[in-house]
């Protein structure tokens, strides 16, 4: 049975300022999503799951879907605020997503496979898809050894502003042993700080990361949707908190209830966070096509 492709596409990009989602960055105006909709086919993935907000639904399919049409089943599930476990309302006022463990759950009706999750304004390569394929390929859907690609954290960040990232720490096999979500990671004249809660942290810049491209079964949905409701009980009235997937993982995972093997890629990352970010990614799009990584036009 094939893998599927779960895409996280709901976000607006705030700090960028646009959807970046659907704007071009291809020699041949391909977003980056056309390019991870490009590897997974390669790899083998037989079906992608959009989860997207349904105001851009019309944008989405016109931009974006309908250029997979007769290459890869295709299908879209809807983040909205309201998508709550039974027992829980939305609290009034409150305008921000609930984060990435809600969006993976609203598309629960729509995955029967072993699946990925991945950002759809990020660039994870040829290799990580290839690597991520052949975990999931013949998993059994009902076993709770998840996994995820790490990438280097001085490689994952944007020289134009802050980013947050999922720091990782694994135990001598390579398995996940925690993951620590840092907000206001940026480079510095040293090395690489994040924000404490009593000012910068130093960090050596070496450490692994999630870039959200994780591998999960099916198993995963009761446990997220158990995970969720924790969260809203304890943070569910705050107007900007957020449930993140790896944070979710991590909990998981201490708690003994999955494990997360932590996968070597050779592939590189970036990914468009800022307005300026996108010529450094125009650029190195162009490099891997001049290299003959990817054709000059994906679907051409």
């Amino acid at each position: 049975m094939k893998p599927t492709l779960v895409v996280l596409a709901a976000g607006m990009g705030s700090r960028y300022g646009g959807l970046k989602q659907i704007d071009p960055m291809g020699p041949a105006g391909e977003t980056i999503l056309d390019y991870s909709v490009f590897d997974c086919l390669r790899a083998g993935f037989g079906k992608v799951v959009f989860i997207i907000r349904p105001d851009f639904e019309s944008a989405f399919r016109d931009r974006v879907v309908r250029r997979f049409a007769g290459r890869i089943d295709t299908d879209l599930a809807f983040q909205t605020l309201d998508h709550l476990p039974a027992g829980f309302t939305l609290p009034a006022g409150r305008e921000k997503p609930w984060g990435t463990t809600h969006a993976i759950l609203c598309a629960r009706d729509a995955v029967t496979t072993p699946f990925a999750v991945i950002n759809a304004d990020d660039f994870y390569g040829r290799d990580s898809f290839a690597v991520l394929a052949r975990r999931l390929t013949g998993q059994p859907a009902d076993t709770t050894e998840y996994s995820m690609v790490g990438f280097t954290l001085k490689n994952t960040l944007s020289d134009h502003g802050t980013v947050t990232r999922g720091v990782c720490r694994t135990d001598a096999r390579g398995f996940l042993a925690d993951i620590q979500e840092l907000s206001g990671v940026r480079r510095t004249g040293s090395g690489v700080e994040c924000a404490g809660p009593d000012g910068p942290l130093q960090l050596t810049g070496e450490e692994p990361v999630s870039m959200n491209f994780w591998g999960f079964t099916p198993r995963i949905f009761p446990q997220l949707d158990a995970e969720f409701q924790a969260f809203l009980a304890t943070h569910g009235g705050e107007m900007k908190s957020e449930c993140y997937i790896p944070t979710t993982v991590g909990s998981l995972v201490k708690q003994g209830q999955a494990t997360c093997e932590v996968l070597r890629t050779t592939s590189p990352w970036f990914g468009a966070t800022y307005a300026e970010d996108k010529p450094v990614v125009q650029a190195s799009l162009a490099a891997l096509v001049q290299q003959g990584e990817y054709p000059a036009n994906l679907w051409g």
